[in-house]
């Protein structure tokens, strides 16, 4: 694996995901009703599932949360890439658009303040996890015409994927529960 082709796929997956953020922001303030159907879908598959929960267990369901997210991300380099894409894009989307639901009820220093303290952790796990599932997607394509070995490259990745992600994603999970909303608190 070269320094190179990382480079590239972080490159290529940062500009997807804040290109599809773009895409879900822009959408919900021309049209709100797109922003509040995913926010309703929002509710009801992730955040309706931490209601009323103590910080401890808040962290746990957004760490697993987070980490199927990336671990989806990774894997799904093995449908050439085609469900990274789609998992990345998805998720920028409905970023987006919560964010300018949001943001037509508060201030953007609130929606700074509700996205910063734990996105700075969140959002690198997302597209490290996404680049590796497109060069996973390569690997396969270019093993496929006989130039490469995709299952040691896939190991390559999975070791990446434990360093990295693992660890960024559960220090998201643990400001998300424990700093963001004191944050929040501060801007309210």
């Amino acid at each position: 694996m070269s320094e190179e082709r990382l480079a590239n796929a972080l490159i290529i997956t940062f500009l997807l995901f804040f290109a599809t953020i773009t895409v879900g922001w822009v959408g919900t303030a021309h049209n709100p009703q797109i922003g509040e159907n995913l926010m309703a879908l929002f509710q009801k598959e992730v955040a309706g599932q931490m209601n009323g929960e103590n910080p401890l267990g808040m962290c746990g369901k957004l760490f697993a949360n987070n980490l199927e997210a990336c671990i989806l991300l990774l894997v799904g380099g093995a449908s050439f890439g085609i469900f990274t894409i789609f998992i990345m894009s998805l998720n920028g989307i409905v970023i987006g658009a919560i964010m300018e639901i949001v943001h037509q009820d508060h201030s953007a220093v609130f929606v700074a303040a509700a996205i910063v303290p734990h996105g700075i952790f969140e959002i690198p796990a997302f597209i490290i996890s996404g680049a590796l599932g497109i060069m996973l997607a390569q690997s396969l394509i270019s093993e496929w015409y006989g130039r490469g070995d995709a299952a040691a490259d896939a190991q390559r990745y999975a070791r990446i994927f434990l360093l990295y992600v693992i660890p960024l994603v559960a220090i998201a999970a643990t400001v998300e529960a424990f700093i963001t909303p004191l944050v929040i608190q501060l801007v309210v």
